[in-house]
């Protein structure tokens, strides 16, 4: 996989955070920018001619676990992050009767 395609995703989600009006596209934007994160990680542990580690005899060349297993952790607490940020966009809502940036930050009811 190439580290550019990893990139592409992260400017995706930049220019979606800076350009959303709605919190709940900021959410899924920053959602976003971690999968380009993640993309990018799991690229540094990876290379040409490497096998799976728990499928090869000892000398071979292998392919780093760690960065599979911190992607792995990455994604569960992210998920949870995105839920827990959901929820306070419902409490959002229910306050101020929107999820505009612009009406939140001003404090308008």
């Amino acid at each position: 996989m190439n580290p550019i395609l990893s990139f592409i995703v992260i400017l995706v989600g930049v220019y979606g955070l800076a350009t959303s009006r709605n919190i709940i596209k900021s959410v899924f934007c920053v959602t976003i920018i971690e999968a380009g994160l993640i993309l990018l990680f799991l690229n540094f542990g990876v290379y040409e001619g490497g096998v799976i580690p728990i499928l090869t005899a000892i000398g071979l060349d292998v392919v780093d676990p760690l960065p599979q297993a911190l992607m792995i952790t990455t994604i569960v607490i992210g998920s949870t992050i995105t839920s827990m940020a959901l929820m306070l966009c419902i409490k959002i809502f229910h306050h101020y009767g929107t999820i505009e940036w612009k009406t939140v930050l001003k404090g308008d009811k």
